[in-house]
């Protein structure tokens, strides 16, 4: 086993056994719960290794990234997931590889990537991405839309050629009433996707927590946790 292996191997691990626990604190079966890998500013050939270590959904936040990864990783078996603030320029691209876009915040984006995947003949899922801190009036710059425009924003979705509704997720706001409160801010999301599950029952997805607070999100009862930096390391400056 090379010294990377070993050193994700043993990353993963530490991070199964974070999981299991939260899991087994809530009172909830480790099935539950699926582990996304980010691997954002890593090479394709960590990508390998966390396949053959037993990863089969990793995610990406950048398009210029993403898709010359994905293309070297086409062979693997991999639901790949886009995570990050999407422009309407990158869309095509991003509909080529991308299994599921977890960051739908606006309904040109909806347009968009619609005439993408009909083009391709693909059907891709999509989640909401909630901006919490919006509520409050104090945005912040990680995207999103406000918990009152979800419902509006999950109708143009399911009623569009080619995509799927399949949930929401968030990122823990740093402003707002749920800065620093990531229990809070996961709690309010599982209120927003009970009541988006009472029009869409098939929406069930949520995908929240990180390296830091997943255990909060798994508490909440995220269904989907997103992990870099605690499986990959710290990452590399970006210059």
């Amino acid at each position: 086993m090379t010294d990377r292996k070993a050193q994700l191997a043993a990353n993963l691990a530490e991070v199964e056994e974070r999981i299991a626990s939260a899991c087994a604190a809530a009172g909830r079966k480790r099935e539950e719960v699926t582990l996304i890998v980010v691997t954002k500013t890593y090479p394709a050939s960590d990508v390998r290794i966390l396949h053959e270590l037993g990863v089969r959904q990793v995610a990406e936040n950048r398009d210029q990234d993403a898709a010359p990864k994905a293309a070297a990783c086409a062979d693997l078996s991999l639901t790949w997931h886009f995570v990050g603030q999407l422009q309407t320029n990158k869309v095509r691209s991003v509909v080529s590889y991308a299994d599921v876009v977890q960051s739908v915040d606006r309904a040109k984006l909806v347009t968009a990537l619609s005439a993408a995947a009909a083009r391709d003949g693909r059907e891709l899922g999509c989640l909401i991405q909630v901006a919490l801190d919006a509520e409050s009036g104090e945005r912040g710059e990680r995207g999103g839309v406000a918990p009152d425009g979800v419902e509006e924003l999950a109708a143009a979705v399911e009623s569009a050629p080619g995509l799927r509704l399949a949930g929401l997720m968030t990122v823990a706001p740093l402003a707002g009433p749920f800065a620093g409160r990531q229990r809070a801010a996961f709690d309010r999301l599982m209120e927003i996707s009970s009541r988006l599950r009472g029009n869409h029952p098939a929406a069930n997805m949520v995908s929240a927590g990180m390296s830091a607070d997943l255990e909060d999100a798994v508490a909440a009862g995220a269904t989907h946790v997103r992990v870099g930096t605690a499986v990959l390391g710290v990452r590399p400056g970006l210059g």
